[in-house]
């Protein structure tokens, strides 16, 4: 087990790549809100890259172990350390039983950190996933934020410790985290011309967009624009031009709601009426986990699909133990 002796702002646990396959039933896939660095520090830890473990958001988590481990942290620094030791992000360690990990504030850019621990955490599967969906109240533990108290098992471990403790991820691959973020994302379904002017286009592949502080998991909230718009209203589906005949929202959609864009996540909608004008890239996803709201900043890109495969190809060839070394 793991004792959760203090949550912290929202520490949840997260498999990926979460529950697929029911966007059509209205339920969204939850997981990792940054998959490259959950998944890589599984990798440290001699997990299948998708295997349950802990997203923690903005800090102040602590945790005891009651029995050997290797565990990894990756993501944005929370300054952890081990029975009062600082320790580094982005390799692994040996871990006792009775030994205390504990997380601070984030120190610098990025907001959410990730631990992986050797076995994984074993929450029961809920619809073929342990990800957590809090505002649905389902996967995870008892399918919301972890509290002080809270007792985690973990799984079988495969392999031996002092082989799994010791290693890291190669500089090359770790990410970099910023205040001011490309975004790469590909224009549409409902884009210009025939609901967006040119205009409008150019300025929102052109523009700083401030993330918003009232942002989540759900949805991040974008400072609102007056569009031009193509179009005077949206005919049967509303008087708005933004307004469409509800339709699927896919993850990452970038969706306008009046003047307000709000970038779709992992725990968002899955259907509305209102216009999708562009999409996250895949392989830039995991960005949205590490921007900080009501101060972070976004630059799209824009990508055709062919673009978007080829990173999303780059990104996944990140996820493999050729990128890992010994200390």
């Amino acid at each position: 087990m793991i004792e959760v002796l203090e949550g912290g702002i929202q520490t949840t646990v997260q498999d990926f790549p979460g529950r697929q396959g029911l966007l059509d039933q209205g339920i969204c896939p939850a997981g990792p809100f940054d998959n490259l660095a959950f998944r890589l520090a599984n990798l440290l830890v001699g997990n299948e890259p998708g295997t349950a473990g802990l997203e923690i958001t903005a800090g102040n988590f602590q945790a005891r172990f009651d029995r050997n481990a290797v565990i990894a942290l990756t993501g944005a620094n929370m300054q952890p350390k081990l029975d009062g030791e600082p320790i580094a992000l982005w390799r692994s360690y040996r871990v006792a039983s009775g030994q205390t990990l504990v997380l601070g504030s984030v120190a610098g850019p990025g907001f959410r950190s990730y631990l992986a621990v050797s076995g994984g955490i074993d929450v029961p599967a809920y619809l073929g996933s342990r990800a957590t969906y809090v505002p649905g109240a389902i996967g995870g533990y008892e399918g919301r934020a972890l509290k002080k108290g809270d007792q985690l098992p973990v799984g079988v471990v495969t392999g031996y410790l002092d082989d799994l403790a010791g290693r890291r991820v190669k500089d090359a691959v770790t990410p970099s985290y910023t205040a001011e973020w490309e975004l790469e994302a590909v224009p549409g379904p409902q884009a210009a011309p025939d609901y967006w002017t040119w205009d409008d286009y150019e300025h929102f592949f052109s523009h700083d967009w401030k993330l918003d502080r009232n942002s989540n998991r759900m949805g991040y909230r974008l400072e609102p624009h007056s569009w031009q718009w193509a179009r005077t209203t949206g005919g049967v589906a509303g008087g708005h031009p933004s307004n469409i005949l509800d339709n699927g929202y896919a993850v990452g959609a970038v969706n306008i709601s009046g003047d307000q864009p709000i970038i779709l996540c992992v725990d968002g909608p899955t259907l509305g009426g209102f216009v999708c004008a562009a999409g996250v890239a895949y392989g830039s996803m995991w960005k949205l986990g590490q921007m900080v709201p009501g101060r972070d900043r976004i630059r799209f890109k824009e990508l055709s699909i062919a673009d978007a495969a080829e990173l999303a190809r780059a990104t996944e060839a990140l996820i493999d133990e050729a990128n890992l070394e010994r200390v």
